[in-house]
């Protein structure tokens, strides 16, 4: 019973919350926390069924091994990878690092093991590691969840107004993930002929030309009449790309459902932030190439923790902190 009870509080908590404003942090936590408790409330009905409960350990078993390890070094090849494509940036280094952070962990918890008689300190410091880890697997995992789900809610919607964010140009060109921006907003005036489109974005000091004026001659050569396009060029932030965008539509006398489009590793922050400014507005995403995404997803996932700092930096510290106390605590 008490499975079950757990499951439906926490379904019905998320339920709610999801409905009153899907673009909540912490309805990622509630969605994952649902999920698990679901997933143990349905184990828990198959408490007769020995066979069954045994084939689905031990595949959870398997598939938790097979991802722990593979993980990291995927992790560290996707790096490899980004850092070859697209530069020599910081930024193109975060899935490196997380890959070679993991197995840091890995290493060191089995150095613990190994020096526990020695150095049994090392024991206490590793625990704390593996729940720090644990808390960021977490988060992450819950963040990537809600935000596949967050991006199919609107893949269909219509709308009055439909935005569509930059992200820099080459020189005067669209580049493919721009590109892939401005082709789905194409689609979503397919959807909504009598939308008006605002391309946003300014000129950066190694750009030709403003964003918007390229996006409008992308989405003209696309079909979209010139007299349906509306160009935002001052903006340089996702901040300042959905305040001024929205200031255009305001001005223009523009009502009814707003859209804005970015890729489908940016869309939840985006929506996320376009709560925090109290703009009304959702946001559906754009097909991103596969190896660009798990270092854009984690720069997404890095830059939430780090706008929910205090929640995040409240968390490492009890985490971080409980092992050393119970140890303390037990010497007393």
């Amino acid at each position: 019973m008490a499975p079950a009870i757990l499951a439906l509080l926490a379904d019905l908590i998320f339920l709610v919350r999801f409905l009153r404003e899907p673009r909540r942090f912490g309805n990622a936590v509630w969605f994952a926390i649902a999920v698990v408790l679901t997933g143990l409330w349905l184990f828990s009905l198959t408490a007769g069924l020995v066979w069954l409960q045994t084939v689905v350990l031990i595949g959870v078993g398997v598939v938790a091994v097979v991802a722990a390890l593979v993980l990291p070094w995927a992790l560290v090849a996707n790096g490899a990878v980004m850092w070859r494509r697209e530069g020599h940036r910081p930024a193109n280094l975060l899935s490196l690092l997380a890959g070679l952070a993991i197995l840091a962990v890995y290493v060191f918890t089995v150095g613990a093991v190994a020096f526990t008689r020695a150095a049994p300190w090392l024991i206490v410091v590793a625990l704390s590691a593996l729940l720090l880890s644990a808390y960021l697997a977490f988060v992450f995992t819950a963040l990537l969840m809600y935000s596949v789900l967050y991006s199919r809610l609107n893949r269909r919607a219509r709308a009055a107004a439909i935005i569509v964010l930059g992200s820099g140009l080459l020189g005067d060109r669209v580049p493919p993930l721009l590109a892939s921006r401005l082709d789905r907003g194409v689609q979503c005036y397919q959807r909504s002929p009598e939308a008006v489109v605002v391309v946003s974005g300014g000129q950066g000091s190694d750009e030709l030309t403003s964003e918007a004026a390229a996006m409008a001659a992308y989405l003209e050569n696309a079909g979209v009449p010139r007299d349906s396009v509306l160009l935002e060029d001052k903006a340089t932030t996702t901040d300042e790309n959905l305040r001024f965008s929205v200031a255009l539509l305001r001005a223009r006398g523009t009502s009814g459902r707003i859209l804005a489009v970015t890729n489908n590793y940016h869309v939840f922050r985006t929506a996320i932030l376009a709560r925090r400014l109290r703009l009304r507005l959702d946001v559906i995403g754009a097909r991103t190439a596969s190896y660009f995404v798990p270092s854009a997803f984690l720069r997404e996932f890095v830059a939430l923790l780090v706008q929910y700092k205090k929640t995040n930096i409240a968390a490492f510290v009890v985490l971080v902190g409980f092992p050393p106390a119970f140890a303390l605590l037990g010497q007393l």
